[in-house]
């Protein structure tokens, strides 16, 4: 009796080992190449955030919230761009000429200048009014040209956006950017188009807003 006890417990101890042998069994050459590649994915990611962070992008991408210390970025909106629909100011036509001052909007996510006036993109990765669309070629072309969409006749990129600091840096870092955005929530926000000189000092002659423009890109 005492026997058939004890062999029944080494055979139960035995599909236990056995079970546990199964578990822990060598991953296969494929599957450890996934498990690098998904560290140096997320490795490739958290550069791009770090980069995004140090770059100031929030800065101009991201709407804010005015509080009794100043403006703060939404973070529900974080790098979605000038909101379209915004309401803003009159124009001060002065702003058009050199040598005056800058206009800022409310959320510091639309620029009036001697370009006119400026809106940031949406980064966000949604595929319709975000950068979800783009491929890592196209993204990291109009950081090196300065033109919309890397396109040879595409409109000049305005400032502020500083894209020829951008343009220095290596590809790998661009590359880096370009995942982490793909990473965010996106946000549907279709950013207007910017305006020129002519357009916003026929904005300003008529009291208008800059929040008074086409979404035609």
């Amino acid at each position: 009796m005492r026997y058939a006890t004890f062999a029944k417990a080494a055979a139960i101890s035995g599909l236990f080992a056995l079970a546990a042998c199964n578990n822990n069994k060598p991953q296969t050459e494929s599957e450890n190449i996934t498990e690098v590649r998904n560290h140096e994915i997320e490795d490739q990611i958290e550069k791009g955030r770090y980069l995004i962070l140090a770059g100031g992008c929030h800065d101009c991408h991201t709407p804010k919230i005015m509080t009794a210390q100043g403006p703060v970025d939404d973070s529900t909106k974080w790098l979605a761009g000038h909101l379209a629909g915004t309401p803003l100011p009159p124009i001060d036509e002065k702003a058009l000429q050199p040598g005056n001052w800058v206009l800022l909007s409310p959320d510091l996510t639309a620029f009036v200048g001697p370009w006119g006036i400026s809106y940031p993109a949406n980064l966000t990765s949604d595929s319709a009014t975000g950068v979800g669309a783009w491929g890592e070629e196209t993204f990291i072309k109009t950081l090196r040209t300065g033109k919309h969409l890397g396109q040879d006749d595409g409109r000049p990129i305005l400032p502020p956006m500083p894209w020829y600091n951008l343009a220095r840096m290596k590809d790998e870092d661009l590359r880096a950017i370009y995942a982490y955005l793909k990473s965010t929530a996106p946000v549907s926000n279709r950013v207007p188009a910017p305006k020129s000189p002519q357009e916003t000092a026929m904005l300003a002659k008529n009291k208008q807003g800059a929040s008074m423009v086409s979404n035609k890109r």
